[in-house]
């Protein structure tokens, strides 16, 4: 226990765990789980301004943190507990109720939302596998208090062991450690990879699987992780905290077969086994499933779900030769002269050319067309083993690539070369307002 004897303190109390380490978290919420009426998983990077309304949203009465994590002065919880490094005793574990977790969305927007799941359908995915043979090793660059990395420690919990990551690690210094534990499962987002990838540390490791979610898997970045890893198997994962996991495609290819989803002139796709149904609508994504959260909290929280379930994901997609292509997120359209642009959509284009290892496209003022598409890459150091061409060379031949794909007002005016781009705390890339 690290709890210090204080367990039945914080029965039937919405705990919030709100620790610096991510052990520390870790090890709470098994103790918690069945105990506390509800576990609210503060991420690492919230800012302190955003704590009152998470307090009072999910109604949390206690607080447990580290010796590092944030104290909880001025705000309305009865019960403080410091946790302290676990230590072996006599300790009596009774399992009194369904615990119920809530989880919070990145908040890129401003204050996040929070996401009431329970156990079970934070788990739906994992009863749909069949359980391994023997104990895998986990590893991921996720935090498991986002939504991505949880679904990652529970497989852990279940199967085997997991590699935490540290925030203060540079990615050789993490694959390193997930070499000496000898991995055999791990998973990012597509910018955790392609900064692995940069680093020139993937070689350290040799997993059976490689995972992708939580981003756009772009064909560029699947061939990478292809050409790195050849004897795995690479997938790529949908999920969301408010849609959970909807499905995997390890077909090596961007997007998912057509055949997956339902359309307006299709009835619903439902997978027997697992009851997940997937549909678009438009152009949008939608999910409903057993892996769905239950709603929202907080005062005036919007609904979760529409009338028939499904959580419209915030996903847009297109349809192209029996295969649905993401093309980005609907709150991030840049507007060119009344054209919608999507930045993944250009991206993936980009990142499609041998000497980009990454890109970032957003939008730049334009006052003839209210905004142009400017976009900022990181090149690779070496490419098809010969040296790298002069920079105007190359950003000539990435406009180029990107006038063979893209219609041409979704072609960059503007491309800078810089030698890194910034990742959020939740693994995605860090983008302005379109």
């Amino acid at each position: 226990s690290s709890l210090d004897g204080r367990l039945e303190e914080l029965r039937g109390r919405t705990v919030l765990i709100a620790t610096h380490d991510q052990l520390a978290a870790a090890l709470a919420i098994i103790e918690l789980d069945g105990v506390a009426r509800r576990i609210v998983l503060c991420p690492p990077g919230l800012a302190r301004e955003h704590l009152p309304g998470v307090v009072a949203g999910s109604a949390a009465d206690a607080w447990v943190r580290d010796a590092a994590g944030p104290q909880p002065e001025g705000l309305a919880v009865s019960i403080c507990v410091t946790l302290k490094p676990p230590t072996r005793g006599p300790v009596t574990r009774r399992r009194s109720q369904e615990t119920e977790w809530v989880l919070l969305t990145s908040g890129t927007t401003g204050a996040p939302k929070l996401v009431l799941h329970t156990l079970a359908s934070l788990s739906s995915a994992l009863v749909r596998e069949q359980r391994p043979a023997e104990p895998l090793v986990w590893a991921t660059f996720y935090d498991i208090r986002r939504y991505g990395g949880l679904q990652i420690y529970l497989r852990a919990l279940r199967a085997g062991s997991l590699v935490l990551s540290s925030a203060g690690e540079s990615p050789p210094q993490f694959l390193a450690r997930a070499a000496a534990a000898g991995v055999t499962h791990i998973s990012g987002t597509p910018s955790h990879w392609r900064s692995a990838l940069m680093s020139g540390a993937t070689a350290r490791i040799e997993p059976r699987y490689v995972r992708l979610s939580g981003e756009i898997a772009d064909q560029a970045i699947l061939d990478n992780l292809r050409a790195a890893y050849p004897h795995a198997r690479i997938a790529h994962a949908f999920a969301t905290t408010e849609a959970g996991v909807g499905f995997e495609v390890s077909d090596g290819l961007a997007g998912f077969p057509a055949s997956l989803a339902a359309t307006a002139s299709a009835p619903i796709r439902a997978d027997a086994e697992a009851d997940v149904q997937i549909e678009v609508v438009g152009d949008t994504l939608r999910i409903r499933s057993p892996g769905n959260a239950v709603r929202y909290l907080g005062e005036g929280a919007p609904p979760l779900k529409a009338r028939e379930g499904f959580v419209d994901t915030g996903d847009r997609v297109e349809l192209r030769d029996g295969r649905y292509y993401f093309v980005g997120r609907s709150g991030g359209v840049i507007n060119v002269g009344g054209l919608k642009v999507y930045p993944e959509e250009v991206e993936a284009a980009i990142n499609s050319h041998p000497w980009v290892r990454m890109s970032l496209v957003r939008a730049r003022r334009s006052p003839i067309t209210g905004a142009l598409v400017a976009a900022d890459v990181v090149l690779s150091d070496q490419a098809a083993g010969r040296d790298r061409p002069e920079e105007e060379a190359l950003r000539r031949e990435i406009l180029e690539s990107c006038q063979r794909i893209l219609a041409p007002y979704k072609v960059p005016a503007m491309i800078r070369f810089v030698p890194t781009l910034a990742v959020s705390a939740a693994g995605k890339l860090v983008r302005p307002d379109a």
